[in-house]
């Protein structure tokens, strides 16, 4: 009797663990992928999954989507800089049998593969573009990481390029660039302000010359805006046309008392007498002048 009871007990506990060897419970995100005697059976889940013990192995697939950070990669840059980029992925398993079947260990082999892209794509793109166009650059990292990874039941939902180090020189080069760039704005807006300023001014004047009083009243609104802060200065606008006649009369003036002085130097040459000259080829002494004048060794006059 006790020995009956015993292979009672023996086959009672050896069917409970034949049974929690054969039953498998898969939550709402997991798959199994089934092999029986080493042959593929197929995908099975979410939810109770039943086993042929010793005869059936399960490997269980995550199909939530992971998030893992690309290593930093040093990228020589079309233009030939040197520059430091990391960048995040993300991607799932959308097919448990290729996952497990096609590639071992899905993780590194997505990492591998996001690292040697990002280098090549990186590596055919020049600085300006790497740091504005990083929309395009994503875009097309994840078209290539999905094409490569398709193969294995994975989708590459999103690749984001992270951060872009560059040397402290080029940072430096950046900063003037952009500067000078800043400072050749600021000249063509200050340029077209002018530009529009003198169109108004060109505007406002033909409205103003059509009205002799509209001038007057301009200026007198000038008066008042400078006698708001009680300055003691007094402003009084003259128009040119009043002061342009007398400069021209003054020129003028000028001119025909400079004609005048020319006309007497002339006039004086030609009437000054020539006087004849002496044995040793010099000129004799006018006989007009006083004789009492005093005179050098040579006879002639002095002064």
């Amino acid at each position: 009797m006790t020995a009956v009871l015993v292979a009672v007990v023996i086959i009672l506990v050896l069917a409970v663990a034949a049974a929690g060897a054969s039953v498998r419970i898969l939550r709402e995100y997991e798959r199994a992928v089934v092999f029986r005697l080493g042959r593929l059976v197929g995908a099975k889940g979410p939810g109770i999954v039943l086993l042929v013990p010793l005869i059936d192995r399960m490997v269980r697939v995550d199909l939530r989507t992971v998030t893992f950070e690309v290593p930093p990669q040093d990228v020589i840059t079309r233009d030939n800089v040197p520059a430091k980029v990391n960048a995040v992925a993300y991607f799932r398993v959308v097919d448990p049998v290729k996952s497990v079947v096609e590639v071992e260990r899905i993780r590194n082999a997505t990492s591998q593969i996001a690292q040697t892209t990002l280098r090549s794509v990186l590596g055919k793109a020049d600085l300006d573009t790497l740091l504005a166009e990083r929309e395009q650059l994503n875009e097309n990292l994840q078209q290539i990481i999905d094409e490569q990874t398709e193969p294995w039941g994975v989708k590459v939902t999103t690749v984001e390029i992270k951060d872009v180090g560059i040397p402290q020189g080029m940072q430096r080069a950046m900063a003037r660039q952009a500067e000078a760039e800043r400072e050749r704005r600021a000249k063509i807006i200050n340029a077209e302000g002018e530009f529009q300023a003198s169109e108004r001014l060109f505007d406002a004047a033909e409205v103003m010359s059509g009205n002799p009083a509209a001038l007057q009243l301009r200026y007198l609104q000038t008066l008042l805006e400078i006698g708001t802060n009680q300055n003691s200065t007094i402003v009084l606008p003259v128009p040119i046309d009043l002061i342009k006649p007398l400069m021209q009369s003054v020129e003028d003036g000028n001119e025909r008392r400079e004609r005048a002085r020319e006309r007497e130097r002339l006039r004086a040459a030609e009437h000054r007498p020539e006087l004849p000259d002496n044995e040793d080829g010099r000129q004799l002494a006018d006989p007009d002048l006083p004789r009492d004048l005093p005179r050098g060794d040579d006879g002639d006059p002095i002064g």
